[in-house]
């Protein structure tokens, strides 16, 4: 497979995986690219022992927190949605409600510890199975399954938590 097929073929799902990581489209555009760059680099590096979305998740991710040095940012978690009276209407409220529903669930996601909260990410946004996950953390397909069902109770009762407070 040449370099525009890989490219055609998983660019979505490097950009997907990236920007539920990064939960930002242009940063998350700028390192799909990058990855690809980095990929045609190291070609001759892939054995062949995973799945190509397996190896170019991993490069998409070593990429993404590289970047995150330079920039010394951190993932984000910590934003505030705009309030509703920063613009008018209905419409924008019920958005609003949705989003606000939506960052909870990223600030219990990211607040998760690791593998869980890249385990989680990994079958969710960037829809791997639980076979390609066990490949990239050099674990079992098992492992995997159990580490993604711990983070969905962790989530579960995080937001059950906050709705009781």
């Amino acid at each position: 497979m040449n370099i525009e097929e890989l490219y055609r073929t998983y660019f979505d799902i490097v950009y997907r995986y990236i920007r539920s990581v990064s939960r930002d489209g242009s940063l998350a555009e700028e390192v799909t690219q990058e990855t690809f760059f980095k990929a045609l680099k190291k070609a001759d590096q892939f054995c062949g022992d995973c799945d190509v979305r397996v190896w170019l998740c991993q490069i998409a991710k070593n990429t993404l927190y590289d970047h995150l040095k330079k920039q010394k940012k951190q993932l984000p978690g910590e934003e505030q949605p705009e309030t509703a009276e920063s613009h008018g209407g209905e419409i924008f409220e019920e958005k609003l409600a949705q989003r606000s529903q939506a960052m909870e669930i990223h600030k219990v996601l990211h607040g998760l510890s690791e593998p869980y909260k890249e385990v989680f990410s990994l079958r969710t946004f960037g829809e791997l199975n639980f076979r390609e996950i066990g490949m990239l953390f050099g674990k079992s397909e098992n492992w995997a399954r159990v580490t993604y069902y711990r983070a969905r109770v962790k989530i579960r009762e995080e937001l059950e938590h906050e709705d009781h407070m």
